[in-house]
């Protein structure tokens, strides 16, 4: 099942491809210029549009136990007695863990990358890695979120695969420290059943000093 899910390694490697140059405006700002005539400022991440009815969420009471990034310095809380873990990492992935509640069918996996994307790039590179494995995916929601005092953004996506219809609620993190996609998953059929659970979960993410 983990080989259907998200993942970007090949896609970013094309992007990666083309230099960039750091610079300074006449006011002083840093920018990036990219080979391709674009640019953005070097010092403004991540790159969400907040707003003031953006909602805040924070990490469940009963979250106690902390997983720590092996790539990134970020963190989840899970609750140990619904939650369990497994160490995904081996060399040439991207895919540090995946958890699964317990005698349920709910699962959820972390990606972490050191390289600083941008939420377009983000979010085509799921949504064509989704389509290789559910060429019918989409998205049903987005938002902003401020997530234990960080801004995230909630991407649902719906598809099927194999014939089984699934859907996928992550965060993704933008940042200084890395590019963080913490995703749950489970079939369209039970996602009413498990959505609360899903939806805690991953309140845990945390990022680390």
């Amino acid at each position: 099942m983990h080989k259907a899910l998200i993942t970007f390694s090949l896609l970013l490697l094309q992007y990666f491809s083309y230099s960039q140059t750091r610079a300074v405006t006449d006011k002083g700002e840093e920018v990036i210029l990219n080979n391709d005539g674009t640019w953005k400022y070097a010092n403004i991440t991540p790159s969400y549009n907040t707003r003031l009815d953006t909602p805040v969420m924070k990490k469940s009471t009963d979250a106690t136990f902390l997983v720590k990034g092996q790539t990134v310095k970020y963190g989840v809380y899970i609750d140990p007695k619904k939650w369990t873990f497994k160490s995904e990492k081996q060399e040439g992935s991207s895919q540090e863990y995946t958890f699964s509640l317990k005698n349920e069918d709910a699962y959820a996996m972390v990606i972490s990358e050191r390289m600083e994307l941008t939420q377009e790039l983000v979010k085509s590179a799921a949504v064509e890695n989704a389509k290789s494995v559910a060429p019918d995916v989409h998205i049903t929601r987005e938002e902003t979120r401020k997530v234990n005092n960080q801004i995230v953004w909630l991407m649902e996506m719906q598809g099927t695969i194999q014939g089984v219809p699934f859907v996928y609620i992550g965060y993704y993190y933008v940042g200084k420290v890395g590019t963080i996609q913490f995703i749950t998953y489970t079939t369209q059929s039970l996602l009413k059943q498990y959505k609360a659970e899903m939806e805690t979960l991953l309140n845990g993410l945390v990022l680390l000093d």
